[in-house]
Formats: C-alpha cells, sequence, structure tokens
C-alpha cells in the first residue's frame, strides 16, 4: 500500500525482503539500498548449533535477529523502504509487524534449500499479499529451468519467478521492479 500526504511528502512503498535462512536477504538489502543498510545481526553461537542448520551454507557465521533496513529513492514523489525479515523460525513473531502496510514481498530462494522458502510463500498467500520469487544463484549451486521452479514450489502461474545475484545491485533492482509490476497488476484485477 502506498501512503502519500501531499506534494512536498514523498509517496512511502514498504517492500518486505523474506526467505529462508541464508537466502540472501541482508546482501540483497545492503546491495540495492542507496543509503548504509541497517542490519540487526549478530554472530551465530553455540546456542543456535541445534537449532539453525547451516547445511548448504556452512560459511555462514552471522543471523539477522530483527530486520535489515534500506532505502531508494526513485524520485522526489516515490521512495521504497526496504524490510529484510529474520530467516529462522524462532524469530517469525516480527514478520506481522513488519508486513503491516507493505506493498508486496520478495521470496529469496536459495536452490541449495529450496524447501526453506515454503514457509515465505505461505505466509504471503495467507496474507493476500502480492508477491514474486527470486532465486538466488549461488556459485556452484545447481541451476534450474524457471517452470521446473515453479512445479516444485506450487506456485500460482501468476507468481513471477526471477533468476537473480543477490550481490549485484542490478539485480536487486530488476527483481525490485518485477516485484511492483506484479503488485501494480494484482492491484488492477482486485479494482476492476
Amino acid at each position: 500500500m502506498a501512503y502519500g500526504h501531499s506534494d512536498d511528502v514523498p509517496t512511502a512503498i514498504k517492500i518486505l525482503i523474506a526467505g529462508g535462512f541464508g537466502a540472501g536477504k541482508t546482501t540483497m538489502v545492503g546491495a540495492v539500498s542507496e543509503t548504509g543498510p541497517l542490519r540487526t545481526e549478530e554472530v551465530l553461537t553455540e546456542a543456535g548449533a541445534g537449532v539453525d542448520s547451516l547445511t548448504g551454507v556452512e560459511t555462514k557465521s552471522t543471523t539477522t535477529v530483527a530486520l535489515d533496513f534500506g532505502r531508494i529513492t526513485i524520485s522526489p514523489q516515490l521512495v521504497l523502504y526496504l524490510f529484510g525479515t529474520p530467516g529462522q523460525d524462532r524469530f517469525w513473531f516480527i514478520w506481522d509487524e513488519l508486513a503491516l502496510g507493505a506493498t508486496g514481498a520478495v521470496v529469496l530462494a536459495d536452490t541449495r534449500r529450496l524447501a526453506d522458502c515454503f514457509p515465505s510463500i505461505d505466509y504471503f498467500e495467507r496474507r493476500g499479499t502480492p508477491f514474486v520469487v527470486a532465486v538466488n544463484c549461488f556459485d556452484g549451486a545447481r541451476r534450474y529451468e524457471v517452470d521446473e521452479l515453479k512445479l516444485a514450489l506450487n506456485l500460482e502461474s501468476d507468481v513471477p519467478i526471477v533468476l537473480c545475484d543477490a550481490r549485484q545491485r542490478q539485480s536487486g533492482k530488476d527483481v525490485l521492479i518485477a516485484l511492483l509490476q506484479h503488485a501494480a497488476r494484482v492491484r488492477a484485477a482486485v479494482t476492476a
């Protein structure tokens, strides 16, 4: 949902960046934000060893415990605010607050741990929040065709899948453009 108050106050569009643990949410917010992102990362500890599976992301040493925040100014009248969600289920209580007023969401998927994005997909489907799936193409990870991914994720036919590299600013922008276009189509269909 966009909020505009006058010609002097820009319209703010809130976007969530979600996905499983280690999918690249913090990286994506940092890559596309025009300002230094706010991060709430903490070092992984022994206490989380039995809770957080590092299978497929063995070199991961930190985790987001609240949110990541970034901003992109599209024009003086339009600003995107990005909220990266924590990936572990023990932090999901934060999601409802973060999701309030969101125009849409990006679900980052990692093909090495594809099942980890199912909770995010389910969450946005239940809320009726428009979302796209952005498959973060990690170095050395197996590549799949978009049709294979759509089938594996059991997505509705209108949900876009975008291949991306969360480290690359332009790739992240392309994902955000796909999301905004999708959200506009969903909004138009609802109001028609």
